[in-house]
């Protein structure tokens, strides 16, 4: 499809959806809401492509907003993080409707049969945390309290807890999981990087790199930010993914795999259906729910 504009650098990401109908996004965007393709692949602005989704796939029925979900490179303890960006502010409720986005995504695509779900903090006490973060525990922990089996709430978990294996979902606003995402992620890259230079600094360690060489290529595709792809844009009719700006043709190629077998395997469908059973959707008129599922043209 020809697209000629591009928005990625747009300061207003909304006026520039709606102003810019032959954007490249726009027009990505327009085409799986029409049925062209089946997923979303964006990279760059996430604000664009949050807009674009939102204004033409749109919200699927009772989500409050959309969501980016994504499972950490964490070597023996995968986590999925959410939300990394889609929204610098939350609400209680969105907090709350995260952990059930986050769970349904880690039991259907993960395969985690009752998630763990934390909730991130400066403390694990129930008193520690914003406002924001204290109304959050309290409701998920009524809701544990009420017999939830959908997932075990943990309670709140520090910023360690990301790679320590004590939960498998962790969920906080898009501003601190974007903070977050980007501390890890750097983290790793250094980490590398110091591996590769001690491997490179005399004889002794360019013979020691020898003898590991497959064992720290294993390690390296396993902590590396590209290897998955980038992360999940959930909460609309349609899949979205969203890969980092920063990614080469590897992780390119991960997301467009991943949106692949999202599509392939309902990710969207089972999602929804999964936060129905829940009872974690937004009640909404019935007038708009026929216009709202997963999937409506």
């Amino acid at each position: 499809m020809h697209a000629p504009v591009s928005i990625a650098k747009a300061p207003d990401p909304v006026l520039a959806v709606r102003s810019t109908p032959e954007a490249s996004i726009v027009q990505a965007a327009a085409a799986v809401a029409q049925g062209r393709a089946q997923a979303l692949v964006c990279a760059g602005a996430t604000g664009a492509a949050l807009a674009a989704g939102t204004f033409n796939i749109k919200r699927a029925a009772g989500i409050y907003r959309p969501a980016l979900a994504l499972p950490l490179p964490v070597p023996r303890n995968p986590v999925t993080l959410i939300d990394v960006g889609a929204s610098a502010e939350a609400r209680r409720e969105h907090l709350v409707q995260f952990a059930f986005m986050g769970a349904a995504l880690a039991r259907t695509v993960l395969g985690v049969r009752r998630p763990r779900v934390g909730l991130l903090s400066n403390g694990e006490e129930a008193s520690r945390g914003s406002a924001l973060v204290v109304e959050a525990h309290a409701e998920l922990r009524e809701r544990a309290r009420d017999g939830l089996d959908f997932f075990e709430f943990v309670g709140n978990v520090e910023g360690g807890d990301l790679v320590s294996g004590v939960a498998d979902v962790i969920v906080t606003d898009g501003f601190t999981g974007n903070v977050a995402l980007k501390l890890t992620e750097g983290v790793s890259q250094t980490m590398l990087a110091a591996v590769r230079d001690a491997a490179t600094s005399s004889r002794k360690g360019k013979l020691g790199g020898l003898l590991l060489r497959s064992s720290l290529r294993g390690f390296r595709d396993e902590i590396d930010p590209e290897a998955n792809g980038g992360a999940y844009l959930l909460g609309l009719r349609r899949l979205g993914v969203v890969p980092h700006g920063r990614f080469r043709r590897r992780g390119f190629a991960q997301a467009i795999l991943r949106a692949q077998r999202g599509a392939r395997e309902d990710v969207v469908g089972q999602t929804h259906a999964a936060l129905e059973r829940a009872g974690a959707l937004r009640r909404v008129p019935p007038s708009a729910v026929g216009a709202s599922l997963p999937g409506a043209q």
